[in-house]
């Protein structure tokens, strides 16, 4: 089907039916409460209905302000139980109880996210920090609402790229400038929102600009090579608000350069013979870096475009208490490029489509009947020979998706119960023969020889390339106990599963941002009999149980999780070899794990004006099947402490924290030392009129300077965390 016509299809189908439902109302211009950038009350998408049993960390207004960077790892990074991926400073994945994408889920305002940030971590996540109005971080299951994909958490971007309601004065919106020492990076964002009716229309747009960062004197170099990062983007949308809520669109692209530490041209031409990796040229193995160097800059270049419609309405039909529809559209491309060279190139077209339906309640119970389907198209995955103009594999997935969650209160018990059942099919699709047998132009083939071609190449492709069909299943059942004086329990038991990524079925070649060389569960047999037999048929399953331990209102307040997780069929990449030069032939597999933790933080308020608080977090991760190896990049444990004081225009802040060493690791990994963290923040905020405002801030990160390596870090000896850096800042709201 047409890519266009099927986008028209969706908004079509979205704005028919919402529209003819909204005519049946009042069409009053009340609406929603408008997400304001300078009110700490934000309307969130998706995640606080389950805040009251499952912790849920919120990161808005002035907070979020001063504590955004580039990426949204480094954003949520010291957040309880939320660590980060570091790949210099484009690429940061946020790294939840041990574990990251593909088993948490990135959400843009309840809808997902579709990139490529999920098959290797030096690829982004697409979104700017500086155009968000919150971020909520939702720590232990979330798989009964968002798929197998949040079986460990979910974080829901906020933002106001469709507006939800009008703005008071007729037009509202936000500007902000910021300037970095430790990258000399210029951050520039803005945003309004306009009144014109019944409509509101949103304009936002933003640039960063950022050098490579500096490293402390320790590392042996002034800075870290490849570590610059530039970005821009803008989105145009506009609603339609009456009583009972909103529907709108918008338009959104975001275009990103940044490099890459840490890559190596000495690993292009490895490949397998068996088991054994080798690393030389020799007959059709060629290395496309062969007069290159180093010091060739190694970066990508991104883009994504992005369609989204939002509609929101309370008390649609009787009994409904609540409809929304998210449908998306997007078209993702990358491509990494090395010195002159492209070498690879990345692409994700998804089309997708979601519904819920909350109803009132109905024997005391209040809950939302939902439903999802996507369908996409994605290349990149073993594609090395950009420069040779060939075409990419592509592979298609297709996944439907129904889910109910239902809550109730029994005096001061709440109970929360959820299920969701997927269908997803994920395939190759196949070419024409001619495309895999180059023939000798001229010579003439015997026609017995040609028509065997398209046999070879069917029982090719059926070993190589399988079908795959998965049906996951996760359910979950919550409990919180309300006990006088603000005190509360909340324990979730969950059964979650997770279909395997297209990376871990269908890997096989290198990757050299990782330096590594990598071999999916469906392509063992065509490596090595040694292997264990090629396989489709694999879902992980987790049953874990979460406990919460809160204190809400008066001097103490306090939330502390804890969690443990039982997984079956775990998923990961466990080395075979390893090459003298550092390349390492890595191979999917799937074995029992456990992961047990805690997190959480307390705090004290002396007044109103001053606050200290205490924060850590620890997690521990058990390979089960006699398997005397540790599953890689587990983060270490971390505690800290940090003071916050507030009191008429001025506010300040210090923090610090300890991440200890982690010295137990991979067979192939290093111990990673442990290193202290101090940051400070100072805020002094200005009333220019009745509706305008200016904050201007200062916010002073690793004010020792000291050197710290991140240990969840594919490239963690190359790529230090930044030196002693000061963010300057000036925002304005009107």
């Amino acid at each position: 089907m047409n890519s266009k016509f099927k986008l028209s299809l969706l908004v079509s189908v979205a704005l028919s039916q919402s529209i003819s439902a909204a005519f049946a109302q009042n069409e009053s211009n009340a609406g929603p409460d408008s997400m304001n950038p300078e009110d700490d009350t934000i309307f969130v998408e998706g995640l606080l209905q389950k805040a009251e049993i499952n912790p849920v960390a919120v990161l808005s207004g002035e907070e979020l302000i001063r504590r955004r960077q580039g990426t949204l790892g480094e954003t949520l990074s010291g957040l309880p139980g939320v660590h980060m991926d570091n790949f210099g400073g484009g690429a940061s994945r946020p790294v939840i109880r041990g574990q990251t994408i593909p088993r948490i889920e990135i959400l843009s305002d309840g809808a997902n996210i579709f990139d490529a940030s999920a098959l290797s971590p030096d690829h982004a996540i697409v979104t700017d920090p500086l155009l968000l109005d919150a971020i909520e971080v939702q720590r232990g299951p979330a798989a009964v609402v968002y798929g197998g994909n949040a079986l460990n958490g979910a974080i829901n971007l906020v933002d106001s790229k469709v507006p939800k309601s009008l703005p008071e004065d007729g037009i509202d919106g936000a500007g902000e400038v910021r300037y970095s020492t430790v990258d000399n990076g210029v951050s520039t964002a803005g945003r309004a929102t306009m009144a014109a009716g019944p409509f509101a229309i949103h304009v936002e747009g933003s640039t960063s600009d950022a050098d490579n960062y500096e490293v402390p004197d320790e590392f042996g170099a002034e800075e870290l090579k490849d570590s610059f990062a530039q970005s821009n983007s803008y989105s145009v949308g506009a609603s339609w608000v009456t009583d009972k809520g909103y529907i709108g669109a918008a338009y959104t692209v975001q275009n990103a350069e940044y490099g890459l530490p840490g890559h190596s041209h000495a690993n292009a031409a490895c490949h397998t013979h068996g088991l054994d990796l080798h690393c030389a040229t020799h007959g059709s193995y060629t290395d496309p870096f062969v007069d290159s160097n180093d010091d060739h800059i190694a970066r990508i270049n991104l883009r994504n475009e992005r369609v989204d419609v939002r509609a929101d309405f309370e008390k649609l039909l009787p009994g409904l208490q609540h409809a929304r529809l998210r449908l998306s559209y997007t078209d993702y491309n990358h491509d990494e490029v090395d010195g002159s060279l492209t070498f690879s190139q990345y692409t994700n077209e998804a089309y997708d489509a979601r519904l819920e339906l909350t109803h009132e309640p109905f024997f005391g119970f209040t809950g939302t009947l939902g439903g999802q389907y996507t369908d996409a198209a994605f290349t990149g995955l073993n594609f090395n020979t950009a420069h040779e103009n060939d075409d990419p594999q592509e592979y298609t997935s297709e996944n439907i998706g129904i889910f109910l969650t239902e809550q109730r209160s029994f005096g001061p018990i709440e109970i929360a119960l959820g299920v969701r059942k997927d269908w997803r099919t994920l395939e190759a699709t196949k070419g024409v023969w001619s495309d895999y047998f180059k023939l000798v132009p001229g010579y003439d083939y015997p026609q017995e020889l040609l028509d065997l071609f398209p046999v070879w190449y069917d029982e090719y492709f059926e070993k190589n390339f399988p079908a795959t069909k998965h049906n996951p299943l996760s359910a979950s059942l919550g409990a919180k106990w309300n006990l006088d004086n603000g005190y509360s329990v909340s324990a979730t038991l969950a059964r979650s599963q997770r279909a395997p990524s297209v990376r871990e079925l269908y890997a096989r070649g290198n990757n050299l941002a990782t330096n590594s060389y990598e071999v999916g569960l469906a392509k063992t047999e065509s490596v090595s009999s040694q292997l264990p037999p090629s396989t489709t048929d694999v879902e992980e399953t987790t049953k874990s149980i979460d406990i919460t331990l809160r204190k809400e209102g008066g001097p103490i307040e306090f939330e502390l999780g804890l969690f443990h997780q039982d997984i079956d069929d775990y998923i990961f990449a466990q080395l075979i070899e390893e090459e003298t030069n550092g390349h390492r032939l890595f191979v999917y597999t799937a074995e029992d794990v456990t992961f047990t933790g805690v997190d959480g933080q307390v705090s004290y308020r002396f007044d109103d004006t001053a606050i200290v608080t205490l924060f850590g977090d620890y997690v521990h991760a058990n390979l089960t099947d006699d398997n005397s190896d540790e599953l890689p990049r587990i983060p270490p444990g971390r505690l800290g402490v940090r003071y916050d004081f507030d009191q008429g225009p001025f506010a300040a802040g210090l923090e610090f924290y300890r991440t200890f060493s982690k010295d137990t690791v991979a067979s192939y990994e290093t111990v990673t030392d442990g290193y202290n963290m101090l940051n400070a923040t100072f805020a002094y905020r200005l009333d220019l009129s009745s509706n305008r405002t200016a904050e201007i801030y200062a916010r002073a990160t690793n004010l020792t300077d000291e050197l710290a390596f991140v240990h969840t870090s594919f490239v963690k000896d190359q790529s230090p965390l930044r030196g002693r850096s000061v963010v300057f800042g000036l925002h304005t709201t009107f």
